[in-house]
């Protein structure tokens, strides 16, 4: 609460300028002191040599490395499209062996294909194609 009213005290001169005399003592006394302190505080930690070296190392390992977040994320994107693409032709897998079984399985069913996709026919039949 009291650093918020010095802020707005720093930043209204206006409201500085009307105080009594004491009360700017007062403030100079034991607020400037604490906003200091903690500018200097702040200074010192973004200063540190070793928050320094760590930051640098963060975003060199972050874009720039050969295993950097960004191409380990491209990775697992290509893994989640292989994966569907894995799903999908398992699936195409299974209705081909279902197809191929129901295919050799009964005679009728090898004639119904082969009359449907190699237009095949038996003695004394004529096969019209009509093309919608």
């Amino acid at each position: 609460m009291n650093v918020k009213f010095a802020y707005l005290c720093q930043t209204n001169i206006d409201v500085v300028r009307r105080l009594n005399p004491a009360f700017l003592r007062w403030f100079d006394c034991n607020i400037m002191p604490e906003i200091k302190t903690k500018g200097n505080r702040l200074r010192k930690i973004l200063l540190n040599k070793y928050l320094i070296v760590f930051l640098i190392y963060a975003v060199l390992v972050t874009f720039f490395d050969d295993h950097s977040l960004i191409h380990r994320w491209q990775s697992h994107q290509r893994i989640v499209e292989m994966e569907k693409e894995l799903k999908f032709f398992q699936d195409e897998i299974k209705t081909n062996k279902q197809k191929k079984n129901e295919l050799q399985s009964s005679k009728e069913n090898l004639e119904k294909f082969a009359r449907e996709h190699y237009y095949m026919k038996r003695e004394n039949e004529d096969i019209f194609i009509i093309k919608e």
